[in-house]
């Protein structure tokens, strides 16, 4: 994910980094050579003068916008219930720590919890993007609990189910009165949620129909679009098709990266960044300094 400062509007008007308009450029010039195309050849496709207005466009216009409007508000709210599922994990790995360090008054304990806590963060992140998560939990967890994961196929539950051992733990050693593991389990249970949730998102994907029927619309309108303003405009019909395939492309493409909010593009969320700003905080309550390696040079966060 990319984060900047704000920028001056004419700069604005130049950034690629975080734009789609690297991914859709090969279309957009494509688009823009054929109405170009068109325009010289006045409207022609050999002897056949191709006669069209701009009532069809309107009409169109308008129903695309409709798709395009469902498509980006269903993508953008996949991409922040994802975004706040994180921000439960953040809250509740935090209330854990507290709890383990204000409760059982053992801080060789809460750190023991705070490592499993970092290494269901990092399990999660892997899982999400299927990648391999033990580099990273080997840091967290000692030789035993690490090879019991590895051997896991659900990771981020294994871990889930071996910070709830610690509770179990601590209540059967006396050192946690039963009613006051309660509020800890509870906790566990709103990170299962997280988990389940975020696993929801990344295995049910929008059904697929609705990308083949807007791709199919844009991709038509685009092609008859010159015919229809060639009388009109003339030789700026290349102008505006390509302004107006901008735009249809430019949407299309956004929704398409958004509504997989776990990967590596630009603009998905930064779940390295994230990882490592729970770790941080887990940690630095317990008095160890973060184990991974910092993401992001400063203004672009890793995804």
């Amino acid at each position: 994910m990319i984060v900047r400062p704000p920028l001056h509007w004419l700069r604005m008007l130049f950034v690629l980094r975080g734009s789609v308009l690297p991914r859709i450029t090969p279309q957009l010039v494509g688009i823009t050579l054929f109405a170009a195309l068109i325009t010289l050849a006045h409207g022609r496709i050999g002897d056949w003068k191709v006669s069209l207005n701009f009532v069809p466009f309107s009409l169109i216009g308008l129903t695309l916008a409709i798709f395009l409007g469902f498509r980006n508000s269903t993508s953008y709210a996949r991409y922040w219930e994802a975004r706040t599922l994180w921000g439960s994990v953040l809250n509740e790995t935090r209330s854990l720590t507290r709890q383990a360090l204000t409760l059982v008054h053992d801080r060789d304990a809460a750190r023991q919890l705070a490592f499993r806590l970092c290494a269901f963060v990092h399990a999660l992140r892997h899982q999400l993007r299927g990648t391999d998560a033990g580099p990273d939990i080997a840091l967290f967890l000692d030789t035993a609990g690490a090879a019991r994961l590895q051997a896991a196929r659900f990771k981020p539950a294994i871990v889930l189910l071996m910070a709830g051992e610690w509770v179990g733990e601590q209540v059967r050693g006396g050192r946690l009165a039963p009613s006051l593991a309660l509020p800890m389990e509870s906790s566990l249970s709103l990170l299962s949620t997280a988990l389940g949730g975020c696993e929801r998102l990344a295995g049910t994907p929008i059904p697929f129909t609705y990308s083949v029927i807007i791709h199919r619309c844009i991709y038509l309108y685009c092609v008859l679009l010159p015919f229809g303003l060639l009388d009109s405009i003339g030789l700026m019909t290349p102008v505006i098709v390509c302004f107006i395939a901008y735009t249809f492309f430019a949407l299309e493409a956004l929704s398409a990266e958004i509504e997989e909010p776990f990967g590596e593009e630009a603009n998905d969320l930064p779940l390295a960044a994230m990882s490592y700003m729970i770790e941080s905080t887990v940690l630095e309550m317990v008095g160890e300094p973060p184990r991974t390696a910092a993401p992001a040079p400063q203004g672009f966060i890793q995804t």
